[in-house]
This record gives C-alpha cells, structure tokens and sequence, in this order.
C-alpha cells in the first residue's frame, strides 16, 4: 500500500476513454503525493461512469471550464493523438502542469510549437514515455551512465504479438465506452505505417535515447508481407556507439520486446513483457571488473503510477525530471519522421534535417 503524503499534486484527467480507465485514473488514485481531483469528457455517460467509480472532487463536460478552476494544478492529457498538442498548450496557457499521453504530436513543427508553449508558461510538461519509470530499466540506464564506461552498440527490438490481446483481454477489466465519445475527424488507422510508428516507434526510440543518449542519424528499410511491418533501423547516436532498432507488428509468437547493451566495462541483457502485465523488465547486467551478474527485481512495476509521482516530485519539490520533457518528445518525433524519409528515398538521414510528420 502506498503512503499517501501530506502535501498531493491536484492532477485533472483529460479524457476518460482507454488508456485513461487502464493506467492514468488508477495511477492518481494509488499515487503517494498526487490525487485524481477532476475528470474531464466530453460523453456524459462516460464522464458519469467513471466519477461514480474513481470518485474524484471534480467532474467536468466542458475543457475550458476544468482549466479556469484555481485548485486543479497538473492535467493529464490522455486523449487521441491529434489532441494531445492543442489541449497540452491550453493546459499550459491556463497555468497547468502537464503529463502529456506519448507521442507528443505527429510532427515536428506540432512538437516545437508545444516546446514554445512550455517556455512561454514556465510549466512542467512531461511525455508519458512510461518506460523510463521501469524500475529495471532506470538500473541498465544507471549502469550505463555510471559504471559502462564507452558504450560500443545496442541492438533493441520491440515486437508486437499477434497474440496480445490475447493475453491482454484477460488481465485487462472491460473498457467503458461510449457512442458519445469525441473522436479526430479522420481514422488514425487509416495509414498503418504511421499509425504502427506513432504507438510503437516512439517507445522503441524513446528507449534507446533513454539508454544511449541523442540519435543522430538513421537509416532504414521496411518489409511489409501478409499484413505484418518489420521495420529495420541502423542507428547514430552523438556518442560514436552503433544501433539497430527492430520495429516489428507483429510477430507470430509472444510478445518480443528488449535489448542488449555492449560497453566498455559491461554488458546488460533485457526482456520487457507487455506494459500492461505490470511487470519490471528482466535485466542482466555484467560487471566485467569482477565477471558478475546482477539482476534488480523492480518489485514495483506500476510504470504509469510512478511517472505521475516523478512528475509530481518535481512540481512539489523542485526535484530533476525522471521522465522524458519536451524536448525529448521532439526528439522522438524527429527520429520517427527521419526512419520514414529513409524508407521512402533508402538513404541515411539526419535528424537534424527533417520537418513534416510522420
């Protein structure tokens, strides 16, 4: 049982649909020093559904009318893609602090203009790349700043299984939908490319960044047969190591999601299991100084909880971000838009040079 402190962030939630019922009321509700204050949709069955079940201060039909109330400080902007930036910028325009749904935008300008907005407000804004909070993960990261020494390659994969649901349907209660439910005007699954890149790309980008710091350069090529996307990816990071990202949806056989990590003065072996088993990835990390292994347990694997707290640490208490800024989310949007040029013209890219979306 977390221990709830005295002083809680007062977190509003945008949007009540999917990944809102699975990972971000129940986050508020179990966080140690946030608090689901107020929840926000635009579907009144909806928005009744889930004030009956979570139970916060606050409920709204109406955006606008969340933004003016003076005791909500942080929003969490868990709407569709085409939303998170527009409703991210009235968030912080109203004086709000944001954890923004990942991706951040769908192209580079949206994500610039959002960088513009943070700056403007003096807010925080932190990207929901929940990743970054898995505990066994934050151990390879630290391994690798701390103890690694020259990191020489990464080889990461992150593979859909055509089995996910699968196995997620019988962990996941039943989402409440509504027939009311605000939608973008066009079908995001209309393009699968783009689609499969926004939702999965930018956790596998984000990953290696996480790891290894700024991505340079991309080169990438994509196989597409019986309905199945493998993208390949050969990776520059700033720091002279080598990549190879592998974005697969889906592979005929169980969830395939890790990477392995060869540096200096180690290595670190990892498999991360489907998000919503809430689970801390395995991780193995050899100490070439005295050829051992350690493997953390990361007994606490509620990801989306423990980014709410590290966004809220930094509100309340001034504490460094744990979890991926703005920058960081155009930073992923960059890396996306460059492996689609590089599929489309086979050649290498520079981060550094690409506009556009995805």
């Amino acid at each position: 049982m977390i221990k709830k402190q005295d002083r809680r962030l007062r977190v509003g939630v945008l949007g009540c649909g999917p990944i809102a019922q699975f990972a971000h009321l129940e986050s508020c509700v179990k966080s140690g020093n946030a608090d689901l204050y107020a929840i926000c949709d635009a579907a009144p069955d909806l928005l009744a559904r889930m004030g009956a079940t979570y139970e916060p201060q606050k409920m709204y039909a109406d955006y606008d009318a969340m933004l003016a109330d003076p005791e909500l400080e942080a929003v969490i902007v868990a709407t569709s893609d085409a939303y998170h930036v527009p409703m991210s910028i009235k968030a912080l325009d109203a004086g709000k602090h944001v954890l923004c749904e990942k991706p951040i935008g769908t192209s580079v300008e949206e994500g610039e203009a959002l960088a513009t907005a943070v700056k403007r407000s003096g807010k925080v804004l932190q990207v929901g790349h929940m990743k970054r909070f898995d505990p066994a993960l934050e151990a390879a990261r630290d391994f690798v700043r701390d103890e690694m020494g020259e990191v020489l390659a990464l080889k990461a994969w992150y593979c859909d299984s055509t089995h996910r649901y699968t196995n997620t349907d019988a962990v996941q209660p039943l989402p409440v939908t509504s027939k009311l439910a605000r939608k973008p005007s066009g079908n995001p699954k209309a393009d699968l490319r783009q689609y499969f890149m926004l939702a999965h790309g930018s956790h596998l980008v984000d990953t290696a960044r996480f790891l290894c710091g700024e991505i340079i350069a991309v080169r990438a090529r994509l196989n597409e047969r019986f309905g199945a996307y493998c993208w390949f990816v050969e990776t520059e990071f700033a720091s002279g190591a080598l990549g190879h990202l592998d974005l697969t949806v889906a592979v005929r056989m169980d969830w395939h999601e890790g990477f392995q990590l060869y540096g200096e003065n180690g290595s670190v072996i990892a498999k991360t299991f489907n998000p919503w088993y809430f689970r801390a990835s395995e991780v193995d990390i050899f100490h070439e100084k005295d050829a051992t292994s350690r493997k953390p347990l990361g007994a606490d694997g509620h990801f989306f909880r423990r980014q709410l707290e590290g966004l809220a640490d930094t509100v309340l208490n001034g504490a460094p971000m744990r979890g991926a800024n703005v920058e960081d989310g155009i930073a992923s949007i960059r890396a996306m838009v460059a492996i689609a040029r590089s599929v489309e013209t086979g050649e290498r890219v520079e981060l550094a040079s690409v506009s556009g979306a995805v």
